[in-house]
């Protein structure tokens, strides 16, 4: 098998992996367990500081298995049920009355936004009868980079408050969209089988949020179609798997996603689309698994060129690999895959970043409809042409493009939807 062939299963097995609730929180939650680990008994004093973009996903999401939102209460189950050796399933294990004794906590825990060079970033500081843990996660939602005991540093990397990120060598991924067509059509399939799960795992938690969650996103738009207001076509029923996905996850159902590049609703927008357009279609098992993998990696790939976290809304950009997926299952090559993403990126790449919460499921149902529209346009050679915008005729100039525009163009807005959430929640802004 070809070298990169296995870097890209390499890639897809770290990127894409279950995670119980939005990721940001849950950043903290493991912050706040390995802080009681280290602590070694429920601290009666806990301090939080976190990244901008971390307290913006973090402010009003639902937090699973307690019925509350926000980043005080992922510290607290943190700290009386978490798993400190779960990673992004911290709180799998977490018990009603763990979640009882975490309301306790809630009038000692403090938050406040620290000014660090990571845009992902979570400290997290337990104290109890004169002694003290410390631990900081950064760069990536479950990388450890500080633990600390009584002021006396156990265990440090890079990246760790004080240290600045070094600057990769380079922004463009060493991959190309042609290169991920290939192998995502030409890998044995018994190397990609493992994909699967991402189906299974997110297509569970869409028949819970059919149930009603959040802002009930995909129950309403079901029962749209039984009332013959939607028709029960692909794009409704994209629409519906996906946003039905995100409003239980948002919600804080018990039920992980499939994440992708460390984001449960990136994880449902890059497969729910991909599984409702292999049923509408009656693709076979090894379909549905090369498109999965398509989608994935198409989804990593614009996302490699972006921040982990930022004022562009990444289901959108995740949503371009069901697109990509989409097209495939509908007869098209690689040019008119190209123009699908071409086209993604023409119509839905200014969709902001305001935070984790119920309204993500909007957004994701409609990238996914943009997914599906777009695919529809490409297969009958129809596309942005290079003349408009940020699109280019070379499809991975116009990803560049993007992520240029999200990475450097976009950090005002960031700063702007930060400062307005701050101030709401300081109850100085309406």
């Amino acid at each position: 098998m070809k070298a990169q062939w296995t870097d890209f299963i390499t890639l897809l097995k770290r990127e894409v992996v279950p995670a119980l609730g939005c990721t940001e929180p849950m950043s903290v939650a493991l912050a706040a367990a390995n802080c009681r680990k280290l602590l070694g008994q429920v601290p009666t004093r806990i301090s939080i500081w976190v990244s901008g973009n971390l307290f913006k996903n973090g402010m009003g999401v639902g937090v699973p298995g307690t019925g509350m939102i926000g980043l005080p209460v992922a510290a607290a189950v943190g700290i009386t049920g978490g798993n400190p050796d779960a990673g992004l399933e911290v709180l799998k294990g977490l018990t009603p009355a763990q979640v009882e004794a975490a309301k306790a906590l809630l009038p000692v825990i403090q938050v406040d936004v620290k000014d660090v060079p990571d845009v992902l970033y979570a400290e997290v500081l337990a104290e109890a009868d004169g002694h003290s843990a410390r631990v900081v996660i950064c760069t990536d939602h479950t990388r450890i980079v500080l633990l600390e005991k009584d002021g006396e540093v156990l265990m440090e990397q890079a990246s760790a408050p004080g240290v600045q990120i070094q600057p990769a060598k380079s922004d463009k991924p060493g991959m190309t969209l042609r290169e991920i067509v290939a192998f995502a059509l030409e890998v044995p399939l018994a190397e990609i089988a493992f994909i699967r799960e991402a189906a299974s795992m997110n297509q569970a938690l869409a028949d819970e949020g059919l149930q009603g969650y959040g802002l009930s996103i995909g129950k309403i738009l079901t029962e749209q179609v039984e009332r013959k207001l939607l028709s029960d076509d692909l794009m409704t029923l994209a629409m519906r798997l996906s946003s039905a996905a995100s409003d239980a996850r948002m919600d804080g159902a018990m039920l992980p996603a499939m994440s992708n590049s460390g984001s449960g609703n990136q994880g449902i927008a890059a497969t729910m689309p991909v599984v409702a357009a292999a049923r509408f279609l009656k693709a076979d098992e090894e379909q549905l698994t090369r498109a999965l993998v398509m989608s994935h990696l198409v989804a990593i790939y614009i996302k490699m060129y972006q921040n982990k976290l930022s004022a562009l809304c990444a289901a959108s950009t995740a949503a371009m690999g069901s697109g990509a997926a989409i097209t495939w299952l509908l007869g098209g090559q690689f040019e008119q895959i190209s123009h699908c993403i071409n086209n993604m990126i023409g119509d839905v790449s200014g969709i902001i970043c305001d935070g984790a919460g119920s309204a993500c499921s909007m957004k994701v149902s409609t990238s996914t409809s943009a997914a599906v529209k777009s695919s529809l346009m490409a297969i009958n050679n129809l596309h942005v042409p290079q003349s408009e915008g940020i699109v280019s005729d070379d499809v991975d100039q116009t990803i560049a493009n993007l992520g240029r525009l999200s990475k450097r163009g976009m950090l005002d807005t960031d700063i702007e939807i930060i400062n307005i959430m701050r101030a709401k929640q300081q109850g100085k802004g309406n």
